[in-house]
């Protein structure tokens, strides 16, 4: 039997399809909420300060800023998905569903993964729409877009499960966005170029993972970043790797899952 015709196919999709649903019945929490704030980041920032500044990186304000929040829903989307769907079926007892049926973990992990695309996708799509008609921000390269937002949400999707897995309450999952992905986020060049930074401070964001992330999409709409962009790619390409390995690794021991 091949390799393909192993995967069980119909399960994996199933896991995706629950994924999309579940998102859909709360659209009015998941979806609504990051394209009202986006509107809002977009007057108060895009069109009042950045009256201010003439251009960055040869875009104006404005536009320079609608790759940044795309990013930064995208991210936040994709945690939190994974995240809080995976910690409900753990606190509920529903997970034990996907542990009796016939589904390995890199099933249960890419279904999982595949619903959180779509999410990400979606809002992805509804905010670079808002960019279109609210600052004619356009992507140069579609392409780049679209492998910039699959490995990002495969990261913190990834990123999701494992600490879904490790949570013992709510609380737990909200802390690491609180302190870890907020402040990188912000401090991550979506509101700042990194060429406005004080020399000391660029080399300091060379440790933020999120600015590698954000340089690249940036790259997709402006045509330039401040790294090159293999170099962005390559990273946040091996951050998702690892993530999605350990996460692998969690699922197929069982962690938290076999009480």
């Amino acid at each position: 039997m091949s390799a393909a015709k192993a995967v069980n196919w119909v399960g994996l999709l199933t896991v995706a399809k629950r994924e999309i649903v579940r998102s859909l019945k709360v659209i009015n929490q998941v979806v609504w909420p990051p394209v009202i704030t986006t509107i809002l980041y977009v007057f108060v920032f895009g069109l009042a300060i950045g009256s201010r500044i003439q251009n960055v990186g040869g875009v104006s304000y404005a536009q320079f800023l609608i790759p940044g929040l795309i990013m930064l829903q995208t991210i936040s989307t994709a945690y939190d998905e994974c995240a809080s769907s995976f910690f409900q079926g753990r606190f509920m007892n529903s997970i034990q569903e996907l542990l009796v049926a016939p589904l390995a973990a890199g099933e249960i992990l890419v279904g999982f993964l595949m619903g959180s695309l779509a999410r990400a996708f979606l809002i992805a799509l509804l905010i670079g729409g808002l960019g279109v008609l609210l600052v004619h921000a356009v992507p140069q390269n579609w392409w780049l877009a679209v492998l910039c937002i699959v490995i990002v949400t495969t990261l913190f999707s990834a990123l999701g499960l494992i600490f879904g897995l490790m949570a013992e309450r709510f609380d737990h999952i909200a802390a690491f966005v609180t302190f870890v992905i907020t402040p990188l986020t912000f401090v991550g060049g979506v509101f700042t170029s990194a060429t406005m930074l004080p020399e000391n401070l660029r080399s300091i964001e060379l440790f933020n993972p999120i600015f590698y992330i954000i340089d690249a999409f940036r790259y997709s709409y402006t045509g330039n970043g401040y790294l090159p962009l293999g170099y962005s790619l390559g990273a946040i390409s091996a951050l998702a790797v690892v993530a999605v390995a350990i996460a692998l690794r969690m699922i197929a021991v069982g962690y938290k899952l076999r009480a």
